[in-house]
């Protein structure tokens, strides 16, 4: 697991605002993520959201997309979620309500489902 600075480490007024940064758009991750199979955490105009899209797709797979803003808009929701998750980049796939990476994992997981 990646290295993240021990709660015990920082100050009390820090701490609140680490866990309250735009703490209803993680909320609306994780409902999504306990309530769906697939769910797909992008951004407008990433070719790699829209690939990931695209697979589910292709393979009839129902799924949720969630959506904050593009390249120059909506970056701290989008930053609270990457700190949340610690996955660096979008999207971010989860699958049963596990983080399983990004379009290359996707792509990965239905190739390895469709040869089993």
């Amino acid at each position: 697991m990646r290295k993240i600075l021990d709660n015990t480490k920082i100050a009390g007024q820090a701490l609140h605002s680490i866990e309250s940064f735009h703490e209803g758009i993680v909320v609306e991750v994780e409902a999504a993520v306990a309530a769906n199979q697939y769910v797909v955490v992008g951004m407008k105009q990433n070719p790699v959201v829209k690939s990931a899209i695209k697979l589910l797709n292709e393979n009839n797979l129902k799924f949720k997309y969630i959506e904050h803003g593009s390249y120059i808009s909506k970056w701290k929701e989008r930053l609270a979620i990457k700190l949340w998750s610690g996955w660096p980049t979008f999207p971010m796939v989860f699958i049963d309500g596990k983080l399983i990476g990004g379009g290359k994992e996707l792509k990965t997981y239905l190739n390895d489902k469709k040869n089993n």
